[in-house]
């Protein structure tokens, strides 16, 4: 479903732009082109108020304010990155890299992977991650969150189906690997199975651990959840055992234009990771961070 409404938002951004071109082309052509431009990178002004606002809240967060160049470089590449995902990966190439249940394609003893995406997205967010799990030999499932816009807690039941699917395959537990809302669908699957016997180690990158400030703005439940110190993810965190962390590594960026304040995509007694500069979505990406991650999970 999300593929399909990002691939027509897509579509009509291109023939906007075209029509607007087309339209001023013959009396005023640098018009048509300011026009054009705009229509096709208006993102990237959005993406700027975003930033704007990591700026102020995070002047009240441990870490501080992050500096103006760190922010600038991570509105460049989160310009350039957000067009890959949310107009070409997701809505046209979501299923590139299937997933990979057959035991030849595996390398004997690696453990498996489930993958979980964030809010509006899908599996295709995760291609460069597939093709890499793909090539070590990882069994590996990357999950479509459905209904886009229901409740993080009705996600489990899809988790929990990946899990058993790549469990039954290596005869082990896997490694959950999830970015931004999915690692909160990580953590809801794990307070519905009672415990964390059932995965190898979670990885969460970019997740509002305990909300981000611009969950205030949300008028759907999933992202009303997400509201920073709300009721949701307050009650998440007190429904887990002390301990329970201890097999999370969180990865989170003082230049997060989603989720921030910073230090919200912590969790006390996991082995948090720092990463300066990183917007949102890059987070994923960065060559830190899936290197470490993918040696964290052939080392498992």
């Amino acid at each position: 479903m999300l593929a399909r409404l990002q691939q027509l938002t897509t579509l009509a951004l291109l023939a906007a732009a075209l029509a607007w071109a087309v339209w001023l082309w013959p009396s005023r052509p640098v018009l048509a082109l300011l026009g054009a431009g705009l229509i096709l990178l208006g993102h990237a002004l959005i993406l700027a108020a975003e930033f704007v606002l990591v700026w102020r809240v995070n002047r009240a967060d441990p870490l501080g304010a992050p500096p103006f160049g760190q922010l600038v470089r991570a509105w460049l590449a989160e310009s350039l990155m957000a067009p890959r995902v949310f107009c070409w990966r997701q809505p046209f190439r979501s299923s590139a890299v299937p997933d990979q249940l057959d035991a030849a394609c595996c390398r004997p003893g690696a453990v498996g992977v489930v993958l979980i995406h964030g809010f509006v997205c899908n599996r295709g967010f995760w291609t460069p991650w597939l093709r890499a799990l793909r090539a070590n030999g990882h069994a590996f499932v990357a999950v479509n969150l459905e209904p886009v816009f229901g409740s993080i807690d009705a996600y489990a039941p899809i988790i929990e189906q990946a899990v058993q699917r790549v469990a039954m395959l290596t005869g082990r537990p896997p490694v959950l690997v999830a970015h931004s809302m999915g690692g909160l669908a990580a953590r809801a699957w794990l307070r519905s199975t009672g415990g964390t016997d059932r995965v190898a180690h979670v990885i969460t990158i970019g997740t509002p651990h305990r909300g981000t400030w611009l969950g205030r703005f949300s008028h759907v439940v999933n992202g009303r959840q997400m509201r920073l110190g709300g009721d949701w993810v307050t009650d998440l965190g007190q429904r887990v055992a002390p301990d329970t962390h201890a097999g999370f590594t969180c990865w989170y960026s003082n230049c997060d234009n989603i989720v921030f304040p910073a230090s919200t995509a912590t969790l006390p007694g996991a082995d948090n990771r720092l990463l300066y500069g990183a917007a949102h979505v890059e987070l994923a990406f960065r060559t830190e961070v899936m290197g470490a991650s993918l040696a964290k999970i052939a080392s498992l």
